[in-house]
């Protein structure tokens, strides 16, 4: 058998006429890539033939969890600007409204006048459970004791049920319903609630009132270019011009609609037991009307009522709310998109920030980072929430776990979508409109004054209006003059409508345009 090992450029051959073909050659780089000798470590010693086993190569040194060496970018290079989502979504976070619920399912049951064996609470033992309900009370390091548990129980619910154990043990009113912590409860009993209390918080803490920033921001531009005339676009040619307001209005109103239909979606929770029929409540109390307690006890956490479950609450709520955000998300990507196209026109300009490079090789350039920024992130936020919104309603029977794992990324698309509405704000704050670039625009573009005179020319009945403009306006350069001409020449049109067509401009045919900027804070 041939086994020559070529140098150079050529390729070693091993068993090249046992094989009976040629093997394919493999490119080798005569000259290595240059190393900063003082940054880069050596590389390793070439490969010599040997056939004595080499050790395996050591594990990369394990790299503590910062921002630096998150492999998500919302922990790790956008971890600021997330970081008010970590109290919600995390698992510390998970954990505090699992204890929450808990606590206040014990403190049910001691209202239950049926429910002998756990008397009404004394002052002090509510005071206990309901500093365990606060952040205070279920600081990160009860959740770690919880995290420590798990290792054992592979069960990370009942790994609260046993924490809370632990603390209730100190206590004589509380050790002595110690079995009553977790009654006749499943694990979705105490998920479904907790997912609804985080997604509660998080939307109205955080979703809607940066939402309402948006929305006010463009409102206020609104308002403020209300009567700046702008050349329409339509098919990306020039079109009937408009106002910058009035373009900014539509989308403040569209963004407002989606903003109130999440606002308006309910948080629906279960307390029903393991296929929501209270059958363990029932078998061990069936005196108690256990559906009317749970009607009382999910309100009690602000939350509606869902009467109709299976183990699971069918998350179908959860997708009406990401549905909701999916179209914001999509109606602010239009106007990420609109805004950089007006950037590129011209229309508006960017102020400069010092110490900002707009490009590592072009000096002079100012990039719309922002809305591209925005732009992205919505993108990921909606890719995320989109799932959510198709699987979630989707569980086999009476469950399947295909949810869990899945409910986990509840934060994940409402944190892409946080850094979206930010960039787009820090991209409005820089934006100064150039209504010198916007008036020459307007002033270049006189054919689109075809529309006017052939709507007046047929209210007189001059025959063939549309067909007149297009054979004068179609492919030809337009000016005042040349359109002033045209207008003199119609035969059969009133003398005072031609003068009042002369008064026309592209700059002050807006219809309405700024009157209905002006009257958006009526419609918001």
């Amino acid at each position: 058998m041939n086994t020559t090992i070529r140098s150079g450029a050529q390729t070693g051959l091993v068993g090249r006429e046992a094989s009976g073909r040629r093997q394919p050659r493999l490119a080798m780089s005569r000259v290595g890539p240059c190393r900063p000798v003082a940054t880069l470590a050596a590389p390793p010693p070439a490969p010599t033939p040997s056939h004595t086993p080499k050790a395996a190569p050591a594990p990369p040194t394990k790299l503590e969890l910062s921002e630096l060496t998150a492999v998500s970018p919302l922990d790790g290079r956008y971890g600021r600007l997330s970081a008010p989502l970590r109290s919600i979504f995390s698992e510390y976070g998970l954990i505090r409204y699992r204890i929450l619920v808990e606590c206040r399912w014990l403190q049910q049951l001691s209202r239950i006048p049926a429910v002998k064996e756990v008397p009404p609470f004394s002052p002090e033992a509510n005071a206990l459970l309901d500093h365990l309900c606060t952040p205070e009370g279920c600081t990160p390091e009860v959740a770690m004791r919880v995290k420590q548990i798990e290792k054992t129980t592979n069960h990370d619910v009942k790994a609260v049920e046993y924490v809370l154990k632990e603390h209730f043990k100190s206590h004589p009113e509380l050790a002595a319903v110690l079995e009553f912590t977790h009654f006749a409860c499943t694990s979705e009993d105490i998920n479904n609630l907790s997912h609804a209390l985080m997604l509660q918080e998080a939307v109205q803490q955080h979703v809607l009132p940066n939402m309402d920033k948006l929305i006010g921001e463009l409102a206020r531009l609104a308002a403020e270019f209300a009567e700046v005339p702008m050349l329409s676009r339509t098919h990306g040619q020039t079109a009937s011009p408009t106002t910058m307001g009035k373009e900014l209005a539509v989308f403040a109103y569209r963004l407002r609609r989606q903003r109130d239909q999440l606002a308006g979606v309910p948080y629906l929770g279960k307390m029903a037991g393991a296929v929501g029929n209270y059958n363990a409540h029932m078998s061990a109390y069936p005196e108690v009307d256990w559906q009317a307690v749970a009607q009382e006890f999910v309100p009690s956490l602000g939350l509606e009522f869902n009467p109709y479950v299976t183990q699971i609450e069918p998350h179908d709520y959860i997708a009406e709310l990401y549905g909701a955000m999916i179209r914001f998300n999509n109606i602010l990507i239009d106007f990420d998109r609109d805004v950089w196209g007006y950037i590129s026109l011209g229309y508006f300009r960017q102020k400069t920030i010092a110490g900002e490079v707009g490009s590592s090789t072009m000096p002079h350039k100012v990039n719309p980072i922002d809305f591209e920024n925005s732009e992205g992130n919505l993108g990921l936020a909606n890719a995320v929430m989109d799932h959510l919104v198709n699987k979630l309603p989707v569980s086999r029977w009476q469950r399947d776990l295909t949810d869990s794992t899945v409910l986990r990324n509840l934060g994940l698309g409402i944190g892409h979508a946080l850094l979206a509405y930010a960039s787009s704000l820090k991209g409005i704050s820089k934006l100064q409109i150039d209504k010198v670039k916007l008036a020459a625009d307007l002033d270049n573009s006189w054919e689109v004054l075809a529309e006017p005179i052939q709507t007046v020319m047929r209210r007189y009945g001059v025959p063939e209006p549309y067909e007149k403009l297009k054979a004068f306006t179609r492919g030809q350069r337009v000016t005042q003059e040349s359109m002033m001409t045209f207008v003199d020449g119609i035969e059969g049109l009133p003398q005072a409508a031609k003068e009042q067509l002369k008064q026309l401009t592209p700059a002050n045919y807006i219809g309405n345009a700024a009157q209905q900027a002006a009257d958006l804070k009526h419609h918001l």
